[in-house]
């Protein structure tokens, strides 16, 4: 009988050319798991091609394209999102979008990955940041609610489901209550509208609008790691 030997090990990385990918490292760092979490700062496709999972931080998902194309990173990203674990927060939500709208003059390069169409900027500039509670099922100790920093955050316009894709499973929605007023769509649709979708799964990947990387709670990464990474593993 063969026996296949299972790694304590996992190699979560970090997309690390540009935004907040050293509080995401920070957090991965201090996470207790059943595994070990090495973290990989990928700046080449030599770092990502070690890496079991990804996490491409918040930032400027422009320029963070940008330097993915000088570094050649592009199309090695496209291969890992068709066969690993990846998260993306803010910056990271709108690379992994299927199409994305309110882009800068000439658009920009995605990844895809997640069958949704966003839109950059959506709650407005940097002025127009805010932090909202999160309820949150799926979470560690789930009555207490995740604060959701909102940096010129992107906003979900659509989802597109196909039987030809992983469903997608909506994580939280920003509460009624904490709609930005810029955001007449929302209060138009009310909560069922796919504007107020601040986190969501397809398959081994997730997307969250907001940046759980700057709190100090740690719940998001824990969830990101049992529920999308660890399962492919087994």
């Amino acid at each position: 009988m063969t026996h296949v030997q299972v790694s304590n090990n996992v190699n979560i990385g970090i997309l690390a050319l540009q935004g907040a990918f050293a509080e995401h490292q920070s957090a991965l760092q201090k996470l207790s798991c059943q595994k070990k979490i090495t973290v990989i700062l990928v700046r080449t496709a030599e770092d990502l091609s070690v890496c079991g999972a990804l996490i491409i931080p918040g930032g400027e998902s422009t320029t963070i394209a940008l330097l993915a194309e000088l570094a050649g990173l592009l199309e090695p990203l496209r291969t890992f999102l068709q066969e690993k674990p990846v998260w993306g927060t803010c910056a990271g939500a709108i690379l992994l979008a299927q199409a994305v709208e309110n882009t800068k003059k000439g658009g920009q390069e995605l990844l895809g990955g997640i069958s949704v169409t966003v839109a950059r900027n959506g709650w407005g500039s940097q002025v127009e940041s805010f932090e909202a509670p999160l309820l949150i099922d799926g979470l560690q100790d789930p009555t207490t609610p995740f604060m959701g920093v909102f940096i010129r955050a992107p906003v979900v316009l659509a989802l597109h489901p196909s039987t030809e894709s992983s469903p997608i499973e909506i994580i939280a929605r920003l509460p009624i209550n904490h709609l930005p007023k810029s955001q007449k769509l929302v209060h138009n649709e009310g909560h069922s509208g796919p504007q107020s979708i601040v986190a969501l799964r397809q398959g081994r990947h997730m997307l969250t609008t907001f940046h759980p990387e700057l709190t100090k709670d740690d719940r998001f990464h824990k969830y990101f790691v049992q529920t999308c990474v660890l399962p492919t593993l087994l």
